[in-house]
């Protein structure tokens, strides 16, 4: 080992390594699948005017993915906890990619429902395992900062999947429309990166010949160490953790947050159209705005919940701060540069909780208990990607107002946020 390296202290060395070897990997995986069941927003305008799409039609087919995502949620986090993280996140890659172009041929309803159930289907689990997965490499002092290095692929994918389809949007290729090849072109990677994936990631410390054996030891030791301090404080099974106050709460308040951040990314390029005016491609190049305010909170926020070791408040006031701005940006007559700074605010604030919120599970839960928990916590949470959606688009099929519907999806986050309040979570151990 070089001298330099030597000299750099053993925890801090192998923290370092640990992270840079896998949170960009991560974070690039991560990007690749939130754009993959979000760029529905991106081509929602060109593609319901085409295919004759209602509103219902089209908020039913996005939320369906969140059926499909239900069925594999826990048995796909805990496959990633007793048996391969690197071949369970292959299989899912590749999978939800040829799902996504399946996507850019659909014609009917139908084919749109049965495509992106299919592609809810393939994706469940990987949300979940990811968090299963850093258990395995992070100790809970370091593990909302390196959650918030993979959680910003989120606004990241969402900042960048605006412009790039704007772009497509225009395109002709071989007799297809724009917002086709945007479901083809960004399908794609996801195979490719799911053959990487196998090369790529180590299922756990042991086995990672990119670390020194010291340094393999350290880790090792260190999670351990953590296990056994958990063990001490009273085991909880995996099935006791499903039926557990705090686990329960938390699932639910997921669910209500839920409700208004998909909808309000799958009905955000329509919003900045109603407000400004714009054409087709710029209202969606607009979207990248709100996303990039959320790509700097969620750093923000995971650097300083670990700073503090507070999780709970970090991820409650956000969601109430989400709900005030958001039902701000649904009033009526005001202009689009205010417009715009309300819904920046909101996926700011939006944005802050997920990495103190994926933190709050394993404080109190023993690993396999935890890992089904977070199984459970992301299966009834993502059920609100079904209700906003499908409530929305039926609200406005049903000439109710485009206020109403706004303020029932800041309703969700004001919900969420009082009751992340209730849960009882014991304080990070020093």
């Amino acid at each position: 080992m070089p001298a330099a390296a030597q000299a750099v202290p053993l925890a801090e060395r192998t923290r370092r390594k640990i992270s840079r070897r896998l949170v960009p990997f991560v974070f690039l995986l991560y990007i690749v699948a939130y754009l993959d069941r979000a760029n529905v927003a991106f081509a929602k305008l060109n593609m319901t005017a085409d295919l004759r799409f209602s509103e219902a039609v089209f908020g039913f087919g996005a939320g369906i993915f969140f059926i499909g995502y239900l069925v594999l949620e826990i048995p796909g986090a805990l496959l990633v906890e007793r048996w391969s993280a690197r071949k369970w996140m292959a299989r899912i890659l590749i999978t939800w990619g040829l799902c996504t172009v399946w996507i850019g041929f659909v014609r009917t309803p139908g084919q749109f429902y049965l495509a992106r159930f299919l592609l809810g289907l393939a994706e469940a689990g990987f949300f979940p395992g990811i968090i299963v997965y850093m258990t395995h490499w992070f100790v809970s002092q370091d593990r909302a900062r390196a959650m918030a290095g993979f959680i910003t692929a989120i606004p990241v994918s969402l900042a960048l999947g605006a412009p790039i389809s704007a772009a497509l949007l225009k395109a002709n290729w071989f007799g297809l429309a724009g917002w086709r090849w945007i479901f083809i072109l960004q399908g794609l990677p996801a195979v490719l990166l799911g053959l990487i994936t196998i090369f790529y990631l180590t299922d756990h410390p042991r086995e990672a010949k990119w670390l020194e054996p010291e340094e393999r030891a350290w880790i090792a030791g260190e999670l351990e160490a953590e296990k056994r301090r958990k063990r001490a404080a009273g085991h909880i099974s995996a099935w006791q953790a499903l039926r557990h106050r705090d686990v329960l709460l938390l699932a639910v308040a997921l669910s209500c947050a839920n409700i208004g951040s998909y909808a309000y990314a799958f009905w955000l390029p329509t919003t900045l159209r109603r407000a400004s005016g714009f054409s087709i491609p710029v209202a969606t190049a607009f979207a990248s705005l709100p996303y990039v305010a959320g790509f700097l909170s969620v750093l923000w926020s995971g650097r300083d919940s670990d700073r503090t070791r507070e999780r709970k408040l970090h991820a409650a006031i956000p969601l109430l701060v989400a709900a005030a701005c958001f039902t701000l940006s649904a009033l009526p007559g005001q202009p689009f540069p205010l417009v715009l700074l309300w819904l920046c605010l909101t996926s700011a604030a939006g944005y802050m909780f997920p990495p103190p919120f994926w933190v709050l599970p394993t404080l109190v839960l023993g690993e396999s208990a935890a890992a089904a928990s977070i199984g459970l916590i992301n299966a009834i949470g993502n059920l609100g990607g079904f209700v906003g959606p499908s409530v929305v688009g039926y609200l406005l099929t049903s000439n109710y107002s485009y206020t109403t519907a706004m303020i029932f999806l800041a309703c969700g986050y004001l919900t969420a946020g009082l009751l992340l309040l209730t849960v009882r979570i014991r304080r990070d151990p020093v």
